[in-house]
């Protein structure tokens, strides 16, 4: 089936429709930036919270962690475990500093304390961070699309891509938190779904796959040795986690913009909590779908034979009994689709996955518009901006980052694991700004100078974590053996540890 019935494109296209005509109906309401960027603070805490779920269930979830449980296991599920303990922090302290500072931007504060260029670089991190978010989604949906339509990966994230952007331009925060609420229902039947399709065929049910999982050392959780953080461990994951949601929860803009767009400090600090409460079962699930899949794919080891052939021969012409299941994880979900899901249940699926991508980069091109109007044209070009001055920039900065997007999602094309892809650039992208910005929060003695140093060291630590593997051999004591999940949290650590350092001495100096 290299084409989709018509009854799956159908339901697709009638999903695509109904997203760009809410855009369209909510845009209607949107009369200023306050209403377009945080709904005039009038959501209730249940539908944040659903919104916070569904924006954490993007696509790479769908791909990505079934694609590691079957090619590996569920050392990545340590990742989810992690998200209680950053929950507790931000709903503790960040959420009511937020609330009580009543900056739209999350980024007006590290101005406050160190100066214009700490909100700036902490903007241009968040932009980064988005862009390889956007991008891995992109790539994730045209990888699914192109094993069920045979189409070209480029073309797949060019069309998606508009639909998507039109929505988010037209509807605003509104529009992308009310969707969410929908588009989560569906994420999660539709997981739901998929995992009754594939222990309906197997033989043994779920008894099998629990007994195939248990065989192949599926459900681990990764070594809890401590092996200088060199390995993907189960602590190497948690500390990971732990950093990456204390970063998403308590300094990105996509969160901290939907903090306000709550009634009050109370339902904001709710809705994370009833994020954690959704998304670690499900994503659970979702790793189960993984090891389901591996089960079925041993049960039924003739059904996956063209998928093999296919990756060997997009790798030179490989012999596919060399390939080991890491090789082509992200790629057996869509094949399952293909070969084994019926017609009609096939197009609810792949609305499901394109909601959970929706969901995802309508809140990341909002809240990236929505830090350029904030922190650079009123902060740089024009103070006294008009509501109808800064609609046009939030419209135009909303598009211009879905472009960039898309590009982003082309470069990606090739990529072998879209959850380690996705966590490397997380880490990289993040340039420790949540080190600078509990900097700014703790050390009430920090100063300006302190920071700057502070930043300096912390980057140049990351880009030395980042690429000291490529140095040539003559340079080889200075390679390093961490992990590349470790860049956050050291990155983090350098900036924060080396800015309090610093501060001490400038004060006991005096």
């Amino acid at each position: 089936m290299n084409h989709l019935p018509v009854v799956d494109l159908t339901i697709i296209a009638v999903y695509f429709a109904a997203m760009i005509a809410v855009g369209i109906f909510l845009s209607r309401k949107n009369k200023g930036a306050d209403q377009y960027t945080v709904a005039s603070g009038a959501i209730p805490g249940w539908a944040l919270g659903m919104s916070f779920y569904a924006t954490f269930l993007s696509a790479i979830t769908f791909l990505g962690d079934p694609g590691k449980s079957f090619g590996a296991n569920w050392n990545s599920f340590v990742f989810s475990l992690s998200m209680p303990f950053a929950a507790f922090i931000a709903s503790k302290f960040f959420v009511p500093f937020y609330r009580n500072s009543e900056a739209i931007s999350a980024y007006t504060h590290l101005e406050e304390r160190f100066g214009p260029w700490a909100r700036t670089y902490a903007m241009i991190c968040f932009v980064l961070i988005q862009l390889a978010r956007m991008g891995t989604i992109f790539y994730s949906i045209a990888l699914t699309l192109k094993a069920l339509t045979g189409y070209s990966m480029p073309a797949i994230m060019i069309t998606t891509g508009i639909c998507i952007i039109v929505y988010t331009m037209m509807g605003g925060m509104k529009a992308v938190i009310w969707t969410e609420v929908v588009q989560a229902v569906i994420k999660t039947l539709g997981a739901l779904l998929i995992l009754y399709l594939i222990v309906s065929q197997l033989d043994g049910g779920f008894d099998y796959i629990i007994d195939t999982g248990k065989a192949h050392d599926k459900f681990s959780l990764g070594s809890f040795k401590v092996s200088g953080f060199s390995m993907s461990t189960f602590w190497v994951i948690f500390l990971y986690g732990f950093f990456i949601n204390l970063n998403n929860f308590g300094i990105d803009q996509n969160y901290i913009q939907r903090y306000h767009t709550a009634r009050n400090s109370r339902d904001a600090s709710r809705s994370i909590w009833m994020c954690v409460l959704f998304y670690v079962p499900v994503s659970m699930l979702f790793f189960f779908i993984g090891t389901s899949l591996y089960a079925f794919y041993q049960q039924h080891p003739d059904r996956i034979l063209p998928l093999l052939e296919q990756v060997a021969a997009e790798r030179g012409g490989r012999n596919p009994a060399y390939l080991s299941p890491a090789d082509y994880g992200d790629r057996v979900l869509p094949f399952f689709m293909r070969n084994e899901v019926p017609r009609g249940l096939l197009g609810l699926i792949i609305a499901a996955i394109l909601s959970a991508a929706m969901s995802t980069m309508s809140s990341g091109m909002n809240s990236s518009a929505t830090v350029f109007l904030k922190d650079i044209y009123l902060r740089y070009f024009n103070k006294e901006a008009s509501p109808k001055a800064q609609m046009r920039v939030l419209y135009v900065a909303t598009g211009v980052m879905g472009v960039m997007a898309i590009s982003f999602g082309i470069g990606m094309i090739g990529v072998k694991s879209l959850l380690d892809a996705w966590w490397k650039l997380a880490g990289i992208f993040s340039g420790g700004i949540l080190g600078l910005f509990l900097l700014g929060l703790l050390a009430r003695k920090a100063k300006n100078i302190e920071a700057v140093i502070a930043v300096i060291i912390g980057v140049l630590v990351i880009i030395w974590i980042t690429f000291s593997r490529q140095l040539p051999d003559n340079y080889a004591w200075l390679r390093t053996n961490l992990h590349a999940n470790m860049t956050i949290v050291i990155g983090t650590l350098t900036i924060f540890l080396t800015g309090k350092f610093l501060a001490g001495l400038r004060k006991s100096s005096h």
